[in-house]
């Protein structure tokens, strides 16, 4: 089994620009009910490249957050496989797959899931010191990012004195610290007004350009579908291309 990458913290991508970042293959999900089995996805087939941003569409409870679970190892498959960066996923040990999680993928919830405790800032830091950056690098690191997201006047605060657009973006900002290889988002501007919305997106592009940020993003936001490189619709339990539609 191949073993997870590099333990640095913040993960070079210099590498080739047109490689295969993450490939899913056969991606089946079914969760049984007493003796009913309801299937989610079915036979689903995914291939991102380093650099793209994609948006991914599609009805409320089509199964889109399920996806995101599964590209990102929250979730096991039924059946399938998920490699990202040549490390399969599905396939290893929940130790390992923990670390990978840790050093080359962001999340975004669409809850936010922020730890109520801590400060804005600390939320922000927390994947840098678990992954064991020490605390003074950790908070300039955080600093830098809450600032960039419009917060640097707010990162004192706590996640219960901050309102839903602020909530979230302090979740970016945590998603984006350690510099992922990836970047999952479940509805990344879906709590936050027009103006706040358009400027996330001007990020994520900026990150993109300067990074090659590699990005899944589902939304209904038809300005960031839009300004993604493709857009798949989910339905009927598979993934369509409809960037041409």
């Amino acid at each position: 089994m191949k073993q997870p990458p590099s333990p640095s913290p913040v993960r070079s991508r210099v590498r080739g620009e047109d490689r295969i970042l993450l490939e899913a293959e056969g991606l089946t999900k079914a969760y049984r009910l007493a003796e009913t089995e309801i299937p989610i996805l079915e036979d689903l087939s995914l291939t991102i490249r380093s650099g793209e941003m994609v948006a991914i569409v599609g009805a409320s409870g089509a199964g889109k957050s399920t996806l995101l679970h599964l590209l990102g190892g929250l979730d096991r498959p039924t059946a399938g496989s998920v490699r990202i960066d040549g490390f399969d996923i599905t396939k290893t040990s929940e130790l390992d797959l923990s670390t990978f999680r840790n050093r080359q993928i962001g999340f975004v919830f669409q809850f936010h899931h922020l730890l109520p405790e801590f400060t804005a800032l600390e939320n922000v830091m927390m994947p840098l010191l678990i992954g064991g950056l020490g605390r003074r690098e950790a908070r300039v690191r955080a600093g830098d990012l809450i600032a960039r997201v419009g917060l640097a006047g707010r990162a004192a605060h706590r996640p219960g004195a901050l309102s839903g657009g602020e909530q979230q973006r302090v979740a970016l900002a945590r998603a984006l610290v350690a510099a992922p290889c990836l970047l999952l988002a479940d509805e990344p501007t879906g709590n936050l007004d027009h103006r706040t919305g358009a400027d996330i997106l001007q990020l994520l592009l900026e990150l993109r350009r300067e990074e090659r940020l590699t990005a899944i993003l589902v939304t209904h936001n038809e300005d960031l579908a839009a300004a993604c490189d493709r857009v798949l619709l989910l339905a009927d339990r598979r993934l369509v291309d409809s960037s041409s539609s």
